[in-house]
Formats: structure tokens, sequence, C-alpha cells
């Protein structure tokens, strides 16, 4: 029994843990820094996007969700995708 309540515990921290470094956002594209590799939403939060996502890919006026972690004090995408 204690065993198992040990076992159901770390399991709830490791998803707890896990859970707290990607985040999700859906949002429009408000302008794309195609030269600093970032784009900012209408709602003033700005992104730095990865290798693989290029730039010239995202349109002004897109809405997009886009999965981030925090790096540095600063937002880095990890997937920017269409929203539905």
């Amino acid at each position: 029994m204690k065993r198992s309540v040990i076992a159901a515990a770390t399991i709830l921290a490791i998803a707890s843990a896990t859970a707290a470094y990607a985040n999700a956002i859906t949002g429009t594209i408000a302008s794309i820094d195609k030269k600093g590799d970032s784009i900012t939403l209408a709602d003033g939060k700005t992104f730095s996007l990865p290798e693989g996502i290029e730039a010239e890919t995202l349109k002004v006026g897109e809405k997009v969700t886009i999965t981030y972690s925090t790096k540095a004090g600063k937002l880095a995408a990890s997937s920017i995708q269409p929203a539905k």
C-alpha cells in the first residue's frame, strides 16, 4: 500500500514538473522580425523562433497556437501551428 502511494505521488510530481516547462498560447501575429527570428502577438508577447521555423512562412494577421517555454526570461517558441 505504501509503495503505491509513493509511486502515485512520484508520477504526479513528474507530470506537474513537465507541465511547468511547456506552455501554449493562441493569438494573432501582430509583427514579424525576420532578421531577429521572432514574432510578436497582438497581446504584445514576443517569441523567439527555433531552428526549423522560418519567419518567412508566417503572416501578420494569422491566428496561431504557439507552444513555448521561458528561457532566461525570454519566451522561446518550440512549435507554431495555425489556430483552429
